[in-house]
């Protein structure tokens, strides 16, 4: 028999920026939609207030701990929480915690729940069995096929233990129509361009591998060519600290000739309204992205994208040759090849007004068919009904359907 009110434990190490932090937040307000309790074990964080926002319940924990003797006794302590709170299953999204969640569910004889966020690297023995954890849950969830692979190969996972559940995209925030022209002019101002002037946008923190270093050689290339025209090269994203990459990025700028047509603009707050203004949006990660939401928003906003053909960018940007050129939302090239890129930029600045609104809509459409929030929640909850029985999925379609409903609004794909 299903238990009536399903509790949730969710536990991450801080609540501050990041696909893993958001996920926490958005499946705390899915379980709660769904009737059930939800609970989320933190340090705190800028986005600590978005739990109870949500519906949601704080529990301040010490998380993040690497430490052994501390992790042991965190396991203690979640075991306590789990009895008291009368918690029904354990949801990690970090390594760290995850060692104590597992041992508590254990104990506590719960399931246990991972989701797998990120293409953690492997360098020794020891790296290899912390990252390990992340594979001994119940159910294993991917962010991605490629995560999903990742996970199987490393740690031989049945394939029925794994589930790859894309991270998705909030579509009453990430649709065109949302927003207003004046937010696109405000960022323009911001940056010195006038409304006719062509945009290429790179959406990522300044770190090598992010590759901004790739795409500006990729416009140096493009405008020695005569293709690149009057269009500027934005670099939204923080250094976080590594002022020396961000230095070497401005050096290289000027070294090229490109004062003025690359810019550097540091982060940028309200993002969706950057996918408005651009023509095109880069990814040129030259490590794989474990998923890579950059490519999902900005195609929820109608912005084509150029992607890395490796990771997670393959699986949600459709392009050619697998795909026919009037079926494509995008482009995706080697990972550090500046000529393909170069390719790439000249075709997509290029392309007719015809053309180009054709594959804005496409790419509007595939996001909202494949990779929305709703579905993301959608399918986590099922993920604890297998385990729960819980029938938390029927209770969200439920609650959504009234609400949009009430809303007037058709209920998200």
């Amino acid at each position: 028999m299903a238990k009536p009110r399903a509790t949730i434990l969710q536990i991450i190490p801080r609540l501050d920026t990041g696909g893993a932090e958001l996920s926490a937040i958005e499946i705390t307000e899915a379980i709660v939609r769904a009737g059930g309790r939800a609970l989320v074990a933190t340090e705190g964080g800028r986005l600590a207030g978005k739990v109870t926002e949500a519906g949601g319940e704080l529990v301040t924990f010490p998380a993040g701990t690497k430490n052994p003797v501390r992790i042991l006794t965190n396991a203690r302590a979640l075991v306590a929480l789990i009895g008291r709170e009368g918690i029904d299953l354990v949801h990690a999204r970090s390594r760290a915690p995850a060692w104590s969640a597992l041992i508590a569910a254990r104990r506590a004889k719960v399931p246990f729940v991972t989701t797998y966020h990120g293409a953690y690297g492997e360098n020794g023995q020891l790296k290899r069995l912390y990252n390990s954890v992340m594979a001994r849950a119940d159910l294993v969830i991917a962010n991605s096929g490629y995560t999903g692979n990742l996970v199987r190969a490393r740690y031989g996972t049945p394939e029925d233990k794994v589930r790859v559940i894309h991270r998705g995209v909030d579509l009453h925030r990430y649709r065109p129509d949302a927003v207003a022209p004046e937010r696109v002019a405000k960022l323009r101002e911001a940056w010195g361009v006038t409304p006719d002037v062509p945009l290429v946008l790179q959406a990522a923190r300044l770190t090598s591998w992010k590759g901004q270093a790739v795409l500006i050689e990729a416009a140096a290339r493009l405008r020695q060519q005569g293709r690149l025209a009057n269009a500027v090269v934005i670099l939204a994203g923080d250094a976080q600290g590594r002022d020396g990459y961000a230095d070497g990025l401005r050096t290289r700028i000027h070294a090229l000739g490109l004062d003025g047509t690359v810019r550097l603009v540091g982060h940028v707050e309200d993002i969706a309204a950057a996918f408005v203004a651009a023509r095109v949006t880069v990814i040129a990660s030259t490590e794989p992205e474990a998923f890579g939401r950059t490519a999902t928003e900005a195609q929820a906003m109608g912005c084509p994208v150029i992607a890395t053909r490796i990771g997670a960018p393959p699986e949600t940007v459709l392009a050619e040759p697998a795909v026919a050129p009037d079926a494509a939302t995008g482009w995706l090239v080697p990972p550090g090849d500046a000529q393909a890129l170069a390719e790439a930029l000249g075709a997509a600045l290029a392309l007719p007004d015809a053309e180009r609104k054709a594959r804005e809509g496409r790419a509007a459409s595939h996001v909202a068919n494949h990779f929305s929030l709703e579905k993301m929640k959608r399918e986590t909850l099922a993920v604890y009904d297998t385990l729960l029985g819980a029938g938390l999925g029927a209770a969200f379609d439920s609650a959504t359907n009234m609400r949009d409903f009430g809303a007037g609004t058709h209920p998200a794909a």
